[in-house]
């Protein structure tokens, strides 16, 4: 049986590992001590007087007992007392977990984190870390799961994955259980993995543009956004493809012959040749206006546009691009 400790308090504004946390504790509890040792409080039910509650209640289950207290932000300073009291002496073989999905106004109060702290227990932040700080901090989770991650290696995962952190941490977790405990990631690594996945799907997008299929277009953006990719890390993956396919358009319009133009493309031959075929039903410009659509919609991705979620943002620019003649 896991070594557990009276109380936990998991907290903060990256809701999505919040709720990772709360899952993975919940999974462990029903393993350690079945569904019968394990009480959960949520929506209305999850308040003070509750979870005080819980913690003295009598329970026949068969070892540990667990609570599982889930919106805590709500929670103020001056309605603690009940459950100080407990905490002060907490019952033994229970562990009460509280979680706290911060945002905005709505935080933990700092007495919960207090009375945790008194019973020997735990209080983890959970941040949504800044875009610099990426790199180390897939490192940091790499760690986690006994795995390390060369510091270029961190960079070149979170230019290729993008910026959510679930998405990267999802990606170390992935490369963990391929390569084995105690590996050293490298850069290759990352390209030989996690990049192939990341950009022929962002590759499929930008092709589906190029060649105005508005269903693929829609698809593609659907799957990728279902596999927690995020638009900022998309962007500049599809840049690039808009990029070669001007450059591409322009030769054919300079006169090249469509068998010079696909000899020099780094892709399977029918790849290439449908490429060319939707090159050779639009024009440079077109492609260029595209080009400038997605620039602007990278921008707006990284807060540089109109406060429009980024879905919608992305659908009306990806739409847009399909539909031009």
């Amino acid at each position: 049986m896991s070594a557990f400790k009276p109380a936990y308090l998991i907290h903060g504004d990256d809701h999505g590992r919040i709720a990772e946390r709360r899952a993975r504790l919940r999974a462990v509890a029903e393993s350690d001590s079945g569904t019968g040792g394990l009480e959960l409080l949520e929506g209305e039910e999850a308040t003070v007087e509750n979870a005080a509650a819980a913690l003295c209640a009598m329970s026949l289950a068969i070892g540990r007992r667990f609570v599982i207290v889930d919106g805590v932000e709500r929670w103020k300073d001056a309605e603690l007392e009940p459950l100080e009291a407990v905490l002060a002496d907490p019952p033994p073989e229970t562990t009460i977990a509280f979680f706290g999905r911060e945002e905005g106004r709505a935080k933990v109060p700092e007495r919960l984190a207090k009375a945790v702290e008194a019973a020997g227990g735990d209080v983890r932040a959970e941040r949504t870390v800044k875009p610099w700080e990426l790199p180390k901090w897939v490192v940091a989770r790499a760690a986690e799961a006994d795995v390390e991650v060369h510091p270029a290696a961190a960079k070149a995962l979170v230019r290729v994955v993008g910026e959510r952190q679930q998405r990267l941490l999802r990606e170390v977790e992935k490369l963990a259980l391929e390569l084995g405990p105690g590996v050293r990631i490298e850069v290759a690594h990352v390209e030989a993995r996690a990049a192939a996945s990341a950009d022929r799907k962002a590759w499929t997008l930008a092709d589906a543009l190029v060649g105005r299929e508005a269903a693929l277009v829609a698809t593609t953006w659907l799957e990728l956004r279902a596999r927690g990719e995020r638009l900022a890390g998309l962007t500049g993956l599809v840049t690039r493809r808009l990029r070669l396919a001007v450059e591409l358009a322009e030769r054919l319009e300079g006169g090249d012959a469509p068998a010079a133009v696909k000899s020099g493309l780094r892709m399977p031959p029918k790849a290439a040749d449908q490429l060319v075929r939707d090159l050779q039903a639009t024009d440079a410009a077109t492609l260029r206006r595209a080009l400038g659509r997605v620039a602007d919609l990278e921008v707006a991705s990284r807060g540089g546009g109109p406060a429009t979620g980024e879905d919608t943002a992305a659908v009306r620019a990806f739409a847009a691009i399909a539909a031009s003649p």
